[in-house]
């Protein structure tokens, strides 16, 4: 079982999230969007999808920081342990919060507004099961061990292990005394990225970042002839006149 939850699965998973991002692309790319509802619906989403955003943002900094930097760097950068776990714990809970009231009333909002439900589809229910799977397991740890508990140090095994698997040499036996939460959190999070690539969520990966250096797109008014005054009514009656006389 160890060898099968910390070596094959998380392998497995990010085959399935690479492999399905190209097969997304090749066989789906009308539907490479957010899909999104807010022409259903826009009061609840003006608040919604900022604090999710906002929150998503910082709790990937947050894990990216705590699973990519070894203790050693941060050590010789002069960072006190204690700040650094003080930094973390406090900005993860409250990037937890914002989170958490995001995703609270996306699903929210999917739930009292009858238009909105009525275009959530199948996969929309799954991602916000599993997102909110995530944000209850993220949370638990942050603060119900960290904050709350007597603390755990996930540097010296989890962020550990984490790096090896893409080293392609994991050590395993360093999550077999990880506390149960932090073992399901990461099952958990490997799991949410097998299935990515099947979601909504693969629009991230067409944010037009190319318009930060694309040149100016200059807009010139159209300026052709100047169109001919409008006859009055005057005019055109003589007009008619004269060529009903000329035919006469």
């Amino acid at each position: 079982m160890t060898t099968f939850l910390w070596i094959v699965l998380p392998y497995a998973c990010l085959a399935v999230f690479v492999l399905g991002h190209v097969w997304r692309w090749r066989h789906d790319q009308f539907g490479w969007t957010t899909h999104t509802s807010q022409l259903l619906e826009s009061r609840i989403l003006r608040w919604a999808s900022p604090l999710f955003h906002l929150g998503a943002f910082g709790v990937i900094a947050g894990h990216a920081v705590g699973l990519l930097v070894p203790a050693s760097l941060t050590s010789a950068l002069g960072i006190p342990e204690g700040l650094y776990h003080a930094t973390a714990v406090w900005g993860g809970t409250v990037s937890g919060a914002v989170l958490v009231a995001g995703v609270v009333l996306l699903i929210a909002r999917r739930v009292v507004n009858g238009r909105v439900r009525r275009a959530t589809t199948t996969m929309d229910k799954v991602l916000y099961a599993a997102l909110a799977a995530m944000v209850v397991l993220g949370m638990t740890a942050t603060v119900g061990t960290n904050l709350i508990g007597h603390g755990y140090d996930y540097r010296e095994t989890i962020a550990v292990w984490f790096r090896s698997v893409f080293w392609f040499s994991p050590q395993s036996r360093l999550m077999i005394d990880a506390p149960v939460i932090y073992q399901l959190h990461a099952v958990g999070g490997f799991l949410f990225l097998a299935l990515w690539p099947f979601t909504r969520l693969v629009h991230v990966w067409s944010a037009p970042l190319a318009y930060l250096w694309r040149p100016y797109v200059v807009y010139r008014a159209r300026r052709g002839a100047p169109r001919a005054p409008m006859p009055s009514p005057a005019a055109v009656r003589d007009r008619e006149v004269g060529e009903r006389e000329t035919f006469a």
